[in-house]
């Protein structure tokens, strides 16, 4: 299953140059950035769309272990994104309200819809209605959760996964490090390229030397409080989209992993979960050990303390290491994939020093989200994935993330964009603008989706017919109808930006 859709050849582009220093911002005060720079972050933005991509070539194309050696370079990626042109022509206010107020007042997407279209290259609003209104925005949320990680933890950051000795001779303390794509082996890894059991287990034989594994001990005590977000639909925990929540977990929690990589698309990537992620992984590290004979030998605890050297407690015997988050994110955004945004919720928790909990992470998120600059009045989370009804986001915050992640002043953030669906090609958008009305936002609408029952949300960027780049969000949170119809009428706002110069 691939990361992200692949794309046709197109060249290459150049690294992007270290930008200029950009004192924070709040609305009404967006620092406009060289045109030429966002030239070079939206194209490196775009060569993230490819699988394995240049992420691979600059950080590594898989989880690493003790002595593993070095992938061969892979060669330059083909550029997916045109740059923008900064001297298009802008569309005006009246245009805009002209070509866009009929079709937000479409039935189909209920009595709130809110929305707001700004200029990618100068930050100026273009549009709003309800712009500054915080809304339920679904999956949108993975947006902001995306660049909270990647501003707190860096692209290159990888989550390690650790085994210690215990206690006791011949104990092995499994540590979690929140890692979700955490895998048993290659040949049933449901996330490609990810840290393996197999490979832990072949260094923790070798740092034991003579000493025969007679226990494992699960320690997830790296996150905390409930599994399970409160506000979270009640189907949630058991529909296939969603998981326990523990610092230790394999394959996102999938139970069979495999089944789960073969009928991904068929199924929108819901699949059975395990109900206790971290002491499944214990168990499957315990068979990887050599261990038989039931659940006795494997038991939650904590690891001892570190400080140890061979094999006394609390010695390291061994640690794999995720994807970097880049990729990470890649996948989450891709995919919607709601484990991956909760740890990655957790993540920034962990990297301000607050609990690797629910709690934790959307204050933290919204630590991160206001040191940046972005008005954090205006989002208020209660998980990192959408999959809650009580996160509330505006779109102009959502409007304001996009452009800041675009506009040069931050490039780490511009992975945000490498996995954004494109209108009639991949991901969430993939069926989508195949009608006439819609037709014209194929292939250059790129947003993030969000749906729950009764909210249906879309942000993300899309190229005018002039070739300028506009940065939209369009949030409704009472619609009644069904859901192709609210779709479409998403559809048909995001194809008029698309199609029309609105000047």
């Amino acid at each position: 299953m691939p990361v992200s859709p692949p794309v046709p050849p197109a060249g290459t582009a150049p690294p992007p140059p270290t930008p200029p220093p950009v004192p924070p911002r709040r609305r009404g005060r967006l620092v406009a950035a060289l045109a030429g720079v966002l030239v070079l972050v939206l194209a490196v933005a775009g060569l993230a769309v490819l699988r394995p991509g240049p992420v691979a070539g600059w950080l590594g194309s898989g989880g690493t272990s003790s002595g593993a050696t070095a992938a061969p370079p892979e060669p330059d990626p083909p550029v997916v994104l045109a740059g923008p042109d900064g001297t298009a022509p802008l569309p005006t206010e009246a245009g805009l309200r002209a070509a866009l107020d009929p079709l937000v007042r479409a039935a189909a997407l209920g009595d709130r819809v809110n929305v707001s279209v700004a200029d990618v290259t100068t930050g100026q609003a273009l549009y709003g209605r309800g712009a500054d209104a915080p809304t339920v925005p679904a999956s949108v949320t993975k947006l902001a959760t995306g660049v909270a990680v990647l501003a707190a933890r860096g692209p290159a950051y990888r989550i390690p996964t650790r085994a210690v000795a215990g206690p006791n001779p011949g104990e092995v303390v499994l540590v979690g490090g929140g890692d979700p794509t955490l895998a048993v082996d290659r040949k049933n890894a449901f996330y490609p390229g990810a840290a393996r059991l197999d490979d832990l287990a072949a260094q923790v034989r070798t740092a034991l030397g003579g000493t025969a594994p007679t226990k494992v001990i699960v320690d997830a005590t790296l996150f905390s409080g409930p599994v399970f977000e409160p506000g979270w639909d009640a189907d949630i925990p058991t529909g296939g989209f969603g998981a326990a929540i523990t610092a230790l977990m394999t394959d996102g929690a999938r139970k069979d992993p495999a089944l789960a990589r073969r009928t991904a698309e068929e199924t929108n990537h819901a699949a059975e979960r395990v109900a206790q992620p971290d002491l499944t992984a214990g168990r499957q590290f315990a068979k990887l050990l050599g261990l038989t004979g039931g659940a006795a030998q494997v038991t939650r605890g904590t690891a001892p303390a570190a400080g140890g050297s061979g094999t006394a407690p609390g010695a390291e015997l061994g640690t794999v290491e995720s994807l970097p988050v880049i990729r990470l994110v890649d996948i989450m955004i891709s995919d919607s994939d709601n484990v991956i945004a909760e740890a990655m919720a957790r993540q920034v928790a962990l990297a301000k020093g607050k609990p690797g909990s629910f709690v934790g992470g959307a204050a933290a998120t919204d630590e991160v989200l206001g040191g940046l600059g972005l008005p954090a009045g205006e989002i208020s989370l209660a998980d990192g994935s959408g999959l809650s009804r009580t996160n509330r986001i505006s779109p102009s915050l959502l409007t304001d993330l996009i452009t800041l992640a675009g506009n040069g002043s931050h490039p780490e953030l511009a992975a945000i964009f490498g996995g954004l669906p494109v209108g009639g090609w991949s991901g969430t958008l993939d069926e989508r603008y195949q009608v006439a009305a819609t037709r014209t936002g194929a292939g250059v609408v790129r947003a993030k989706t969000g749906t729950l029952s009764g909210v249906n949300a879309i942000a993300g960027t899309v190229t005018t017919v002039d070739g300028r780049l506009l940065t939209f969000a369009v949030l409704t949170d009472r619609t009644t109808g069904s859901l192709d119809e609210t779709r479409q009428a998403l559809d048909r706002i995001t194809s008029a930006l698309a199609g029309c110069g609105c000047r």
